[in-house]
């Protein structure tokens, strides 16, 4: 079986006026995190130069704040541009919220392949955990992707309080766009956000990825935030329950495991590195 990693930057952090619930990177919380608004350039070609070299095939630029208009459009373009003369072996990923078919192009034009835009959740429990925007937007924004003839990337974080219907609701959801990669997050607590302070049990959380599989024999199914802290060690299981790709190193707030450790865990169980993105 043939594993795809991918690692993200933290663009532009901790200056989202969004009241999302989950989310260290909203102002209204004071989470004790990083916060800035533009990353220098030739640090985020570092990092793509050295997720590169630690065998990623995916690199997702990530900017906090509900939309990509005005100058964090023109910032992504740039970033996008420098890794992609730098680094040209990577497939860029934008994640910069909402966006208009337009402003998909012009990252498209700058060097991103794919749009990463999660639902995070079902449509009847989004008003529970977000009231500055609505699901619908999200969804459309998700649209947009494909009208700009970018790759979707789309999924969301489990474990936010939603019942187990509503997580049925949120994969038929997500399958309904047909993305090409599937990013599962899991609930990391911060005791800054509303949300109680609860991790998932890994069972529960193996199911989940079983049932978004099944769902979407098609797409990657990734999995992202919150893989260190629910799994453990156990987070090779995942693959076994119908993931096939990771994000490796830190992640927008946390950290993560040393990419080292994780290939050389999934070499030993004789699963292949991808040596390129599919899609």
């Amino acid at each position: 079986m043939r594993v795809y990693l991918c690692a993200i930057s933290n663009i532009s952090s901790g200056v989202c006026s969004e009241d999302c619930a989950f989310c260290s990177q909203s102002t209204k919380y004071r989470a004790d995190i990083p916060r800035y608004k533009y990353k220098p350039i030739e640090k985020i070609v570092e990092e793509a130069r050295r997720a590169r070299e630690a065998r990623a095939v995916g690199f997702c630029l990530v900017s906090a704040g509900k939309g990509i208009d005005g100058r964090i459009l023109e910032f992504v373009c740039e970033a996008a541009r420098a890794v992609k003369r730098e680094v040209p072996e990577l497939s860029l990923i934008g994640c910069s919220g909402t966006a208009t078919v337009e402003e998909l192009e012009a990252l498209k034009e700058a060097g991103i392949d794919h749009y990463n835009h999660n639902l995070e959740t079902a449509r009847s429990y989004y008003p529970s955990i977000c009231t500055t925007h609505s699901w619908e937007e999200r969804y459309e924004t998700c649209l947009n992707v494909k009208r700009a003839g970018l790759n979707l990337c789309c999924g969301g974080i489990f474990g936010l309080g939603e019942s187990p219907q509503q997580r049925r609701e949120f994969i038929e959801e997500i399958s309904s766009l047909e993305p090409m990669s599937i990013p599962i997050n899991f609930y990391h607590p911060n005791p800054a956000l509303p949300l109680p302070e609860r991790v998932m049990d890994p069972e529960e959380a193996l199911s989940i990825i079983s049932e978004v599989r099944r769902a979407n024999p098609q797409s990657m199914v990734m999995v992202a935030g919150g893989r260190e802290l629910v799994f453990g060690e156990r987070w090779t299981d995942i693959l076994e329950a119908g993931a096939n790709a990771i994000v490796i190193g830190d992640y927008l707030t946390t950290k993560g495991e040393h990419p080292d450790r994780d290939i050389e865990r999934l070499e030993a169980l004789g699963y292949e590195i991808a040596t390129g993105c599919h899609g």
